[in-house]
């Protein structure tokens, strides 16, 4: 029987970065959707289950999880061919990025950055073009797939069980998916939880559909909705502590005003009673103070052990693994994006509709498409 396809093991680091690139807002639908189709593969995903996700053929997931086995993340990058033949050989293009990509420092250069002005004229000095202007040196710099980007920080998971940590949810998901038959003391539901907060009572950006801009000074030209630029919080925040059930594929959530170590077992005890107590459930959560249990407070512990739970843990910096985390995006964009709630009591109500609106479409093939692709594969699009 021939093996399922499958994308190759990928390191803490490169999941995160799988997990920015699908959660972003920007950039090419392209390389969000091949995203999408590496990060579900990774989290245990069947190529069948994939496809339906990402409303694609399973001969495509597979290519798209073999050219990423292959080319890693520039297999994600559409390249599309056309337009005049380049001015620079390969040689002298592969320089220009290799010295664009350098420090002026390792160069011997008084200065901590390039600037398209710097970098042309130390590539004239230096031999590597005999002339190249600044808006095409930025232009081959794109095309070479180089940008001016700040400087940012990064974490390293620094779990000495990491190995472990992933294996077990990896593990999980494939009973949850059907793939895996639970062994002696393994669950046979599998809920992914984690926390959305502080959500506060605050005009938030959003956009909608309006008409188009009327020439100026005509009163009936209707107005695109406002928000306010001024405000207070005096009101305190509010959490959102959900959970997803892997097999049901429903969603569910409670609003709290605090998220500590009482809230969340609360929660854990009202995912325990949707089953019959000898229905063995585990919950996938991070590595949340509240969700340990500690020398001073091993609640948490003592409860799972007494009520037939297991709590997996995801590694440190490793939320990519969590499947609760696309759930977010979608919440938050049907919710709270372009909203100005008066009260928490009204924002919750907005919350709690969403989800059961959500909770009873799933399998409607007319909005089914719209909740998979808001909720499954993190960010949502209006076409």
């Amino acid at each position: 029987m021939a093996q399922p396809v499958q994308v190759r093991p990928i390191s803490n680091d490169e999941g995160n970065r799988l997990l920015r690139i699908v959660r972003r807002g920007t950039g090419s639908v392209a390389t969000w959707r091949r995203a999408q189709m590496v990060l579900l593969s990774a989290q245990g995903m069947p190529v069948a289950k994939i496809a339906e996700v990402s409303f694609t053929s399973p001969d495509r997931v597979r290519d798209v999880l073999h050219n990423f086995t292959t080319d890693g993340f520039d297999s994600l990058y559409p390249r599309y061919a056309g337009g005049r033949p380049p001015k620079f050989d390969l040689q002298q293009r592969a320089e220009i990025k290799k010295i664009a990509l350098s420090r002026p420092e390792d160069h011997d250069l008084p200065f901590s950055v390039w600037s398209l002005s710097k970098l042309a004229d130390f590539l004239v000095a230096e031999g590597v073009v005999d002339d190249i202007s600044h808006e095409g040196l930025r232009a081959l710099l794109h095309d070479e797939d180089v940008s001016f980007q700040a400087v940012k920080t990064f974490t390293a998971s620094t779990d000495p069980d990491y190995d472990a940590k992933t294996g077990r949810v990896l593990q999980l998901y494939a009973i949850a998916d059907g793939l895996a038959e639970p062994g002696p003391g393994d669950p046979s539901v599998v809920f992914c939880m984690d926390e959305v907060g502080p959500l506060n009572l605050q005009p938030h950006p959003g956009k909608q559909w309006a008409p188009v801009a009327r020439e100026k000074g005509d009163p009936a030209a209707p107005r695109r909705r406002r928000r306010r630029a001024t405000y207070t919080r005096p009101h305190g925040v509010r959490h959102v502590l959900a959970a997803l059930d892997l097999g049901r594929d429903k969603l569910y959530g409670h609003i709290t005003a605090r998220k500590g170590r009482t809230q969340f077992l609360a929660f854990c005890r009202y995912l325990r009673s949707l089953y019959p107590p000898g229905v063995r459930i585990a919950i996938v959560c991070d590595n949340f103070s509240p969700h340990l249990s500690t020398g001073r407070d091993d609640r948490v512990g003592r409860w799972a052990a007494a009520n037939n739970v297991e709590i997996a843990y995801t590694p440190f910096y490793g939320s990519w693994l969590n499947r609760i985390e696309p759930q977010f995006t979608a919440l938050r964009y049907f919710t709270l994006n372009g909203t100005d709630h008066t009260t928490h009591r009204e924002q919750a109500g907005m919350i709690r509709r969403y989800i059961a609106w959500r909770n009873r479409h799933t399998t409607d093939p007319k909005l089914r498409k719209v909740i998979k692709r808001a909720s499954a594969i993190t960010r949502a699009k209006v076409a």
